[in-house]
Parts: C-alpha cells; sequence; structure tokens
C-alpha cells in the first residue's frame, strides 16, 4: 500500500465490502477502519481461502497488503453494483472520474452464486433447509426424568431460560419454564409440578452465581418468580440488552429509541431469515385464539416444539452478541500485538517501558468512536428524546382482521405480534402495574 494516496480513497469507501490480497492469504469483510499508520480494520471477516468466518473484527498492515478489491455489497443493502476486481489505482481513477463528469454509473447485477446454507443449531439438530426440528424433553412429573434433568442442568456453566404462562409476572401464572443445554432441551411444567419443582432443584439453579442464564428480557420472568416463588434469578446474560449495549457502541455511543423482540434479534444478529422463525409467528396466532392456551394439557406436539425452539436460539444468539461486543477489545489487542514487534529496534532502545501514557493504539479508538458517530448521523432520524429511530424489520405477513371493508381493516404492529406478553392475554387477566410501561 502507498500510504500517502492509498489512505483517503480507502475512506471514501468505508464501510464497502471489499476483499483483501495479502501476501499470504485472501480475506473478504467490510471496511470499518483506515488508519493513516497504514492499518486496515474488517468486519464480519471470511478467509476466503479456507472459507472459514473469522469472529469480531480483525487487523491489516499495510505492509503485508497486496491487493484491494472493492466487491458488489454495501453494508446496510442500499446500494448493490456489480464491479469486477481491480486495484487500488484503477478504481481510484474510475471514482474521480465520475466525480469529474457527475456520471451515475449503473450495471446490471451479476448473480451471485448461492453460500451454502449450514445447519445453524447443528447441537440441536436444527437445520434451516427443514421445519424446524428440536428434541426436547418434557418434564410433568418428579419420577424418572426430574431428577436426571437436575443432575444434567447442574453440570452446565451456562444454559438459557424462556418462560410461557399467562401475564408472567406477580400477578399472573408462570405455566411452562424452559431450559436449554448445548444438547439437550428440557421443558418444565410448572403448572402441574408447581413450586415443587423449585424446591427440588430449579431454584438452586436459577440463583447459582456459578451457572449463567442466557434470557431474552429477563424482567418479567424475575418479578414473577420473586414474588410468587422467592427466588431471586441471578447471572443473566439477557439479549435484549445485549442488543442496546451493541447498538450503542455501533453508533458511537448513540442509543435507540426502542428495545429489540426475541424475533428482530435473531435477524439482526443471527440473520436468520423471517421464514424460519415461523414457530414465532404461530406461537403468536395461538395465543390470539385462545389466550389460555399455556393451560392446556395435554399440550399438542406444535406447542411444544415452539416452546423448545424459543430456548434453544438464546444459547447462539448470545454467542454472537458477545463477538460483537468484543470488537472493538479484538482490535485494540491486535494493535498491542503488533505495537513493538512490527518496529524497528531503534524504536525500542529510547522506550521506558515504566511509562503509562496512553499509547497510540488505544488512542485510535477515539477515531473509531467519532466516525461511527459521524456514520450514524447520517443513517438513522432521531427522536424528540435524542434516541436514534432504528430500521423497522418487517417479518412474515402480521396478523390481519378484516371487518369487510378496506377501511375497517386492523393490523397488528410488529411490536405487537412479538413481544412476550401480548394485548390478547392482558385484556382476560388481572392487571399488572409493571406491564404498563411497556412500549406501544
Amino acid at each position: 500500500m502507498d500510504p500517502s494516496s492509498d489512505y483517503h480513497f480507502l475512506n471514501q469507501i468505508l464501510w464497502r465490502r471489499v476483499k483483501l490480497t495479502l501476501v499470504c492469504g485472501v480475506f473478504e469483510g467490510v471496511l470499518q477502519h483506515v488508519d493513516p499508520n497504514r492499518i486496515v480494520v474488517l468486519k464480519k471477516v471470511k478467509n476466503v481461502e479456507t472459507g472459514r468466518s473469522v469472529p469480531g473484527v480483525k487487523m491489516f498492515f499495510g505492509h503485508e497488503i497486496v491487493n484491494v478489491e472493492l466487491l458488489d455489497e454495501v453494508e446496510q443493502g442500499a446500494v448493490r453494483e456489480s464491479v469486477s476486481s481491480v486495484s487500488l489505482n484503477t478504481e481510484r481513477t474510475r471514482v474521480d472520474k465520475m466525480k469529474n463528469e457527475d456520471l451515475r454509473v449503473c450495471e446490471p447485477p451479476s448473480p451471485a452464486p448461492k453460500a451454502p446454507t449450514t445447519s445453524l443449531l447443528n447441537d440441536l439438530k436444527y437445520s434451516p433447509l427443514e421445519d424446524e426440528e428440536v428434541t426436547y424433553t418434557v418434564i410433568d412429573q418428579f419420577q424418572q426424568k426430574f431428577g436426571a434433568a437436575m443432575l444434567h442442568i447442574k453440570k452446565q456453566s451456562v444454559l438459557s431460560v424462556a418462560a410461557e404462562g399467562a401475564n408472567v409476572c406477580r400477578h399472573g401464572k408462570l405455566c411452562w419454564l424452559q431450559v436449554a443445554t448445548n444438547s439437550r432441551v428440557y421443558l418444565f411444567d410448572i403448572f402441574l409440578l408447581g413450586s415443587r419443582a423449585f424446591n427440588n432443584g430449579l431454584q438452586m439453579v436459577l440463583e447459582d452465581k456459578r451457572i449463567l442464564k442466557v434470557i431474552h428480557d429477563c424482567r418479567w420472568l424475575s418479578d414473577c418468580l420473586s414474588h410468587q416463588y422467592g427466588i431471586l434469578l441471578n447471572n443473566v446474560f439477557d439479549t435484549q440488552v445485549a442488543d442496546v449495549l451493541q447498538f450503542s457502541m455501533e453508533t458511537g455511543g448513540f442509543l435507540p429509541n426502542c428495545v429489540s423482540t426475541l424475533q428482530e434479534s435473531l435477524i439482526r444478529h443471527l440473520k436468520v431469515a423471517p421464514k424460519y422463525l415461523s414457530f414465532l409467528e404461530e406461537r403468536q396466532q395461538q395465543i390470539l385464539e385462545n389466550p389460555e392456551v399455556w393451560f392446556t394439557r395435554p399440550l399438542s406436539p406444535s406447542l411444544l416444539k415452539i416452546l423448545a425452539l424459543e430456548a434453544t436460539y438464546l444459547l447462539p444468539l448470545r454467542l454472537v452478541l458477545l463477538d460483537e461486543m468484543m470488537s472493538d477489545l479484538t482490535t485494540l489487542v491486535d494493535g498491542y500485538l503488533n505495537a513493538y514487534r512490527k518496529g524497528s529496534a531503534e524504536q525500542l532502545g529510547g522506550m521506558e517501558p515504566s511509562c503509562m501514557e496512553l499509547p497510540g493504539e488505544l488512542l485510535q479508538f477515539k477515531d473509531f468512536q467519532k466516525q461511527r458517530r459521524e456514520r450514524a448521523v447520517k443513517e438513522y432520524r432521531t427522536n424528540a428524546k435524542g434516541l436514534l429511530l432504528r430500521t423497522e424489520l418487517h417479518p412474515k405477513k402480521s396478523v390481519t382482521e378484516t371487518a369487510g371493508k378496506e377501511g375497517n381493516e386492523t393490523r397488528v404492529s410488529p411490536s405487537d405480534n412479538f413481544h412476550p406478553f401480548r394485548k390478547a392475554v392482558l385484556s382476560t387477566l388481572p392487571p399488572c402495574p409493571a406491564l404498563e410501561k411497556i412500549p406501544g
């Protein structure tokens, strides 16, 4: 790379997908940052030679980069164009010519080869190529299965927890508690087992500080367990909170105007196509038709599968969110690793090992934040509170009730469709003061 000329050009194509040809290897990714010191940072990185994705972000140094190619994908999907592989100098000339002549070049996109679809949840027997399949065990009595399930669960360091019932808070009723590990999913029938299920081991797990519980929006379950069963839920990784934190990091410190539902989080972070989340829509439809559906015994296999899938997805979602939240740390540590070993011996001779001044490798975090804020201001609108208005995700067609006339059509918004506590259920149950805080 020629630092004097390539730095400015690369800054013009930030957030575009590029291919880096190195002295030893080829990588693709989204261009996230270009440093004047000949450092290039990519996110969503893929090793082209091995086909493997690289977690987090990856840093590349100018002396090891042979060529940079602009690919046909723009971050956020705003524009798509087909660009053949060119060197930096050739691509820069083309861009300058377009600016000078005020032309807009539009080439028909060439069909991209379909990437092989891999199983999202291999360990839990889920494959997006087929209908959702998950193996689960229903625990509705204390003989036989309960003891074995608790022995397995207590050995885990991380597990996911979900819950279903009617108005699940201190005023409602908990019917099902779903617990998933990396290899098994247990559906505890709390409606039949009662408080004995917690007294015989579940309370110990839920309060254990050594076992991490992955939950999406833990507020409701925490309120229910505390006030109805005397259980203080502990050591929780909340995927709804993590989603907001990740958004704030990505936008340089801004906050979103709303939290994400489980479905929205799976689409945003796990990149699951909405059609593979049909079980969430089926769940909502069942609740609309019968608000007391979770009290039904025996529960249908289709509803049991929905319970299992709700818990199953939380484990990979946590891993992806952790990876995204740790990306800055990974970048800064990579800079630390190469701070001295890539430099000259003379540079080290005049340095004091005890110097505590903030090094340049860490100062670049300030540049990261500035660039992200500038980008966020351009891409998002803000509300009166200064919060960024998130892009609405449009899942599969929402539930629609038609009264015979077009003017009488009532549409249920995505936030109503997929929020864990539906208005349809709440209308049939005693009021819960905490639920008034749910955004409309």
